[in-house]
C-alpha cells in the first residue's frame, strides 16, 4: 500500500498537478486498500474537517493579511531606510542592510514570500547598482527572507504547533535566539564579502537623518512589540496577537501613514483569501492523508526500516533535519510538515525530546529546503519578482545553505540557542 500512494503521488507531481491532488489522491487510495471500498468515505472527510478545525489556525490569515496590508504601504521602507541610515556606511553596510531588513519585516509579516517582495524589491537595484553581483544579491535576499520562518509570527511555526500540539507562544519565543544567530552569520558572511570583492561603501548618515529614519520607523517597529511583548506578557495568545496586528496594520497605514485607501482593501482581500484558500485546502488533504498514513502505522514501519528508534535523541535530530531539509527542496514547506511531522511523531515521543526544540529544527530546515534547489519555492518567487533566470537565482545560494546548515548542527549541539529565552518566558 505504501508504496501505491508514493508512486501515486510522485507520478501527479512529475504531470504538474498542484499539490493538494496527488496528496488527496494518495490518501484516496490508501482508504480503499485498507477499507476494502469507500463504504466509510465520511471518515476520511471528517479527518480533513478536522484539520482545520482547531481554532489556532485562525492566526494564519490574519499574519497573512497583516502582511499584505504593510506590504502594500510604507512600513516594509521605512525599517528599512531605519536599517540603513545606522549601518549602511561599514563595509558590507548595504547587503548586512539587506538580511537585517528582512529579518525585520519577517518579525512583522510571517511570511518568507512577502519579505522577498517586500525587501528585496526596493533594496536589489541598490545592491547592484553599488557593485555587488546579481547572483550574491539574490541569493542573499532568498535566503534573509527565511529567516523570517523563525522570527515570529511564522506561519510554518504555527501549522506545526497545530499538527504537533505544542505551545505556538513557546515555538514564536524560542525561535528569536536562532533567527539573530544566522543573522548574525549572514552579516558576518556579508562583510567578509564585501571586503574581498572590494564593494563601495555608502554614505554615512547624520546623526539628525538617523533620528529622522528611527522616528519613522517607530510606528511599525509596534508589531513585534505586540506580538512578543503581547505573548510574553500574557496579554495575548498568538492567535489574538494576530487578529491585533490586523487592527495595528490597517490603523498604520489607513490613518497615520495614510498610504492606502478604501479602494485597495478589495485587492488585498483578494490576496489574503486567495492565499489563505490555498494554505487551509493544504492542511485540510495533508491532515487526511497524515490520518491514513498513522493508521496504516506506515510512520512506524518507516522509523524501523531506517532504525531511527534506535538511534537516540540526537540521532533523531540528525534523520529530522534530513529529512525535513530534503523533502523541502521539492515540496511546498507546508505540506512537509503536514506530512512528516506525524511520520517523526513516535520517535520524538520515545527519545524525550523537547517538541518546541523540534519545532525549531523543523521550521530551520523547512527555511533551508525552501531556499534550495531544485524546486525550493522561494527560487520561484524570486524569478517570478525580479523577473531573472532560475541559474542566476540558485548560483550564489551554496555559502548560505552552508551557514544554515551550520546553525541547524549548533542547534543539535546547543540547545539552548533556541530553549533559553521560552525558559525564561514560560518556564
Amino acid at each position: 500500500m505504501t508504496t501505491i500512494m508514493v508512486t501515486t503521488m510522485i507520478a501527479l507531481l512529475l504531470l504538474g498537478f498542484p499539490m493538494m491532488i496527488p496528496l488527496i489522491t494518495a490518501a484516496v487510495i490508501g482508504f480503499y486498500m485498507m477499507f476494502n471500498g469507500f463504504g466509510q468515505m465520511e471518515t476520511l472527510i471528517q479527518q480533513m474537517m478536522a484539520g482545520i478545525r482547531p481554532a489556532s489556525l485562525i492566526a494564519v490569515p490574519m499574519f497573512i493579511l497583516a502582511a499584505d496590508i504593510m506590504t502594500r504601504g510604507q512600513s516594509a521602507n521605512r525599517l528599512i531606510d531605519m536599517v540603513m541610515a545606522f549601518i549602511g556606511h561599514i563595509k558590507g553596510g548595504l547587503a548586512v542592510s539587506t538580511a537585517a531588513s528582512c529579518t525585520l519585516f519577517g518579525a512583522v509579516s510571517g511570511s518568507t514570500q512577502a519579505t522577498v517582495v517586500a525587501v528585496g524589491s526596493p533594496l536589489r537595484p541598490k545592491m547592484l547598482k553599488a557593485g555587488y553581483s546579481d547572483s550574491f544579491t539574490l541569493a542573499l535576499i532568498i535566503n534573509s527572507s527565511d529567516i523570517a520562518f523563525l522570527i515570529p509570527p511564522s506561519i510554518g511555526m504555527i501549522i506545526y504547533g497545530v499538527i504537533s500540539g505544542t505551545s505556538i507562544g513557546e515555538l514564536f519565543i524560542a525561535g528569536i535566539g536562532p533567527g539573530l544567530m544566522i543573522l548574525c552569520m549572514f552579516s558576518a558572511y556579508c562583510i567578509i564579502y564585501a571586503i574581498v570583492k572590494d564593494v563601495p561603501t555608502e554614505a554615512k548618515s547624520t546623526w539628525k537623518e538617523r533620528a529622522v529614519a528611527v522616528q519613522q520607523a517607530l510606528w511599525p517597529l509596534g508589531f513585534p512589540v505586540i506580538i512578543v511583548g503581547g505573548i510574553y506578557g500574557g496579554v495575548f495568545s498568538p492567535t489574538e496577537a494576530a487578529a491585533a496586528c490586523v487592527l495595528y496594520a490597517i490603523l498604520l497605514e489607513f490613518v497615520v501613514f495614510r498610504s492606502l485607501k478604501m479602494n485597495d482593501i478589495y485587492a488585498i482581500a483578494k490576496s489574503t483569501g486567495l492565499i489563505t484558500a490555498v494554505v487551509f485546502i493544504l492542511v485540510a488533504v495533508g491532515n487526511g492523508f497524515s490520518w491514513i498514513i498513522s493508521f496504516a502505522q506506515i510512520p512506524q514501519m518507516i522509523l524501523e526500516a531506517v532504525g531511527v528508534n534506535e538511534a537516540g535523541p540526537t540521532g533523531v535530530l540528525i534523520a529530522i533535519c534530513i529529512a525535513f531539509f530534503v523533502a523541502c527542496m521539492f515540496v511546498d514547506p507546508i505540506v512537509v510538515i503536514l506530512v512528516l511531522t506525524p511520520i517523526f511523531t513516535p520517535a520524538i515521543e520515545a527519545t524525550g525530546l523537547d517538541p518546541v526544540l523540534v519545532g525549531i529544527l523543523i521550521t530551520l530546515q523547512v527555511a533551508i529546503g525552501s531556499a534550495t534547489p531544485p524546486f525550493g519555492c522561494d527560487i520561484f518567487t524570486a524569478i517570478a519578482i525580479f523577473k531573472r533566470p532560475y541559474w542566476d537565482v540558485i548560483k550564489g545560494t551554496p555559502p548560505f545553505i552552508f551557514m544554515l546548515i551550520s546553525a541547524a548542527a549548533l542547534l543539535i549541539m546547543f540547545p539552548q540557542i533556541a530553549l533559553f529565552l521560552r525558559d525564561i518566558a514560560f518556564r
